[in-house]
């Protein structure tokens, strides 16, 4: 399994790391469905579509009329998927994830079905990277009420169970719910990457260094090509007070990397790590 994920920058004096993870119950009775929906409705559904609208409204003249003309076509189109594809890939170019996720879900409303749902969630849960402090508990709500749905179809999806564990934990909802969620996971498919990396970065979070260095040294072995877990690796040695192993790990991070300005910070940086300076 491939992992999604986005640039990885290097600060001056600590290595911090952007990670976009795009990567959740059994079926719920219709009865309890409504109030399941509503613990995660904090923000309602008022605050998205005041999300949107704040995003349309500081759209140039032009790019307003564009995006007026492919709603417009969602109703009457016979292909809702595909027109809504339009609008989603716009809002897409014009940097605005949550935006984007909004359409995803109209998409899946109007198409009802796990792949659909899943992607809803995907993206709602992959917009809180992006998102200020404000939107995150509305998308975060939003990530498990489509991820919740996707498990109504199919109660066995692993993608979906991993993404709504860690929004759990992320969300600070439920987060003993989100890690046996999680280790539920583990018990049949200890394998999965996206299981790994995000207790990986549960470890990292908390400062349980030797058990992030663990789960990202697994994310490795299941996942050669996610090569920026050498540098959560150098990380979480440096932060043990390790230096030649987190020099060791960044060293074999650069000849992976084709950004030569990447390149030059992280030199600079084994320089410090060395000198001690």
């Amino acid at each position: 399994m491939s992992v999604t994920r986005t640039q990885y920058i290097l600060f001056a004096g600590a290595i911090t790391l952007i990670v976009l993870l795009l990567f959740a119950n059994t079926t719920l009775p219709p009865n309890k469905e409504e109030a399941k929906s509503s613990e995660h409705s904090n923000p309602n559904s008022a605050g998205l579509m005041t999300l949107v609208e704040n995003a349309k409204a500081g759209l140039s003249v032009s790019d307003k009329k564009e995006m007026e003309a492919m709603e417009e076509a969602t109703k009457s189109s016979t292909d809702k998927k595909a027109a809504f594809e339009k609008i989603i890939m716009r809002w897409d170019s014009l940097k605005q994830p949550a935006v984007a996720a909004y359409y995803i879900e109209q998409a899946a409303t109007a198409n009802p079905n796990e792949k659909n749902w899943i992607e809803a969630g995907n993206r709602y849960y992959g917009a809180t990277r992006f998102a200020k402090d404000a939107e995150k508990p509305l998308l975060y709500s939003k990530a498990m009420e489509c991820l919740e749905k996707t498990l109504e179809l199919n109660p066995k999806n692993v993608e979906a169970k991993v993404n709504l564990g860690a929004c759990y934990v992320e969300a600070g909802v439920e987060p003993m719910k989100g890690i046996n969620l999680l280790r539920e996971v583990e018990k049949t498919d200890s394998n999965n990457v996206n299981l790994q990396l995000n207790f990986a970065f549960f470890s990292e979070k908390s400062g349980q260094w030797d058990k992030a260095i663990r789960r990202f040294q697994k994310v490795l072995t299941l996942e050669p090509d996610f090569t920026e877990a050498y540098l959560h690796l150098a990380d979480a040695y440096q932060q043990k007070g390790e230096n030649a192993k987190a020099v060791e790990y960044l060293e074999k991070y650069l000849p992976l990397t084709n950004d030569e300005a990447e390149k030059k910070d992280i030199q600079q940086y084994i320089k410090k790590l060395k000198t001690g300076s």
